[in-house]
């Protein structure tokens, strides 16, 4: 099995006269936890939706390696693509794109009833990744009631709930104060590359970036440079 998990090449796209990206390679390593910084505009969300399979590009391909050997993700149906993301990718978003209606472990159980998970079952599955992330007893709160910070634990308990071997962030601090920033990208460390998953996130934050392994730096829909922070 190969050591990287994804392996994107010459990937390019265009929306109508903007290049967002402009034949950017990059691969992935496994366990991993990958930085992808950049001004706005220089196609580091276009670069993540890409690799998730969420976008598909005009050009390029994105390379997917899990046990069952490497999916060529940018040759999938949508519904093909739909079901790697929901089986083997998870995501966490700025403002955590929960849903308000639903209590947090109804929020978190979702994405495996999805799955066919029963109910109780996945209920039962979700608390307890909400109570390893510091929300026992917070369960049956819906996400209005939740503060900033426990609304995004709630956010990257679903991500993590499915088993996904690979996590995507986009700017998952990006709402919040400094001291829950931290907080909240040590809790989502610790549940992804602390248990040997992936870890691909958007930020602006130098901050954040800094507790990656890896950096790359965007411009023009091109990655400019690489790094580890020191």
């Amino acid at each position: 099995m190969s050591s990287f998990v994804i392996e994107a090449s010459g990937l390019s796209k265009s929306f109508g006269s903007t290049h967002a990206l402009a034949g950017v390679d990059l691969s992935v390593r496994q366990g991993e936890s990958l930085a992808i910084m950049g001004a706005s505009g220089s196609g580091k969300t276009t670069l993540l939706h890409c690799l998730a399979g969420i976008t598909r590009p005009d050009r390029g391909t994105v390379g997917f390696h899990s046990g069952a050997g490497r999916v060529d993700v940018t040759a999938l149906s949508e519904r093909e693509r739909s079901r790697l993301r929901r089986e083997a990718f998870g995501f966490v978003f700025q403002q955590g794109l929960l849903i308000p209606e639903l209590t947090a472990v109804e929020n978190v159980a979702l994405a495996l009833m999805l799955n066919g998970m029963p109910r109780a079952r996945a209920e039962e599955y979700g608390a307890g990744w909400l109570a390893a992330l510091g929300l026992a007893g917070l369960e049956q709160r819906r996400i209005g009631q939740l503060s900033g910070g426990q609304a995004q634990r709630v956010a990257i308990a679903r991500a993590q709930v499915t088993g996904a071997s690979v996590v995507f962030a986009d700017e998952p601090t990006g709402a919040l104060d400094s001291a829950t920033s931290s907080d909240v990208m040590g809790a989502l460390l610790d549940s992804t590359v602390g248990q040997g998953r992936t870890l691909v996130l958007v930020t602006h934050d130098a901050g954040v970036a800094g507790r990656c392994s890896r950096i790359v730096d965007m411009r023009d829909g091109r990655v400019v440079a690489e790094r580890v922070p020191a």
